[in-house]
């Protein structure tokens, strides 16, 4: 089953559970505005990643900035011919693949309030959690080695606008606003005889918007579906390949390294072709209305 395939079974069953309530639970609630007022609540589901088709690792090979130099062996050759994946390495050789991209469950606290209005419902709403998904690329050199980059999830918080249309105790609404996310950046190698050192860890500014279904089962409680889409610009991971120890005791191997060959033998900068982390969400929340 693929990652597309769950999410689309979750939904169904998100659907299916919030239209299943009972006639009885639809009039529970007698207020002419059900939707005013502040709430908390929970919200968890499955994330998942767009296959990022084409990605790749580009190459500043005489520290001028600019990444769209080739890393070369001596006799001329491209030293990474074998080419690229979008996922993380196997193996030192692209024979056996990438893995895909990590996808997984997210669990997120949220708390907002709104202000009803007839049918008209809008307000604002706040949430924090994680989410268990990481991006990944690969490269292969002729060495053979990989050499992967990967950016992962640590924690993520919105805040975001939120205004739809009540039918009854049934909401049907859209939201949409800024993100704030701690995104870790990592790097992994079968090379063992370069020094790699990585960059880029930070926190980033992106945006979260979707839409979902909320269902008031009693005055205070509700639950609902919802679907969101998230983007974070995250273009400054970097990876300096220097000779390290293993090659600087030998001066054969050193002259040799691609990543050092004169006239730079300072050594090669590495960083991502694709500099958006973006995700799907699909989550059941659940809420508390004071």
């Amino acid at each position: 089953m693929t990652h597309y395939t769950k999410l689309t079974a979750l939904a169904g069953l998100a659907v299916a559970s919030v239209f299943a309530v009972p006639a009885q639970a639809q009039d529970m609630t007698t207020d002419s505005k059900p939707f005013s007022g502040v709430y908390i609540g929970a919200a968890g589901g499955y994330d998942v990643q767009p296959n990022d088709v084409g990605s790749s690792i580009q190459f500043d090979r005489n520290a001028d900035g600019n990444f769209s130099d080739s890393v070369n062996t001596i006799t001329g050759a491209n030293a990474f011919s074998p080419g690229f994946c979008n996922g993380s390495a196997r193996t030192a050789v692209p024979a056996y693949g990438c893995r895909n991209d990590d996808d997984g469950w997210s669990y997120y606290g949220r708390a907002g309030f709104d202000v009803q209005s007839g049918p008209f419902v809008v307000g604002l709403v706040g949430e924090f959690g994680k989410a268990e998904i990481t991006d990944s690329v690969a490269a292969f050199s002729t060495t053979p080695a990989s050499y992967t980059m990967a950016r992962k999830l640590k924690w993520e918080a919105s805040a975001r606008v939120r205004a739809g249309l009540a039918a009854r105790n049934t909401l049907f609404y859209a939201t949409g606003g800024a993100g704030y996310a701690k995104i870790d950046n990592l790097f992994f190698t079968t090379n063992t005889a370069n020094a790699f050192a990585a960059t880029g860890s930070n926190n980033r500014w992106g945006y979260v918007g979707g839409g979902g279904i909320e269902q008031k089962l009693t005055k205070n409680i509700s639950i609902g579906m919802e679907y969101t889409y998230h983007q974070y610009k995250d273009d400054e991971a970097r990876v300096l390949v220097t000779a390290g120890t293993a090659l600087a005791g030998s001066p054969v191997l050193l002259a040799n390294n691609p990543f050092v060959l004169a006239p730079n033998t300072t050594g090669t900068t590495f960083r991502r072709s694709d500099e958006n982390f973006r995700w799907h969400s699909l989550r059941g929340t659940v809420s508390f209305r004071f």
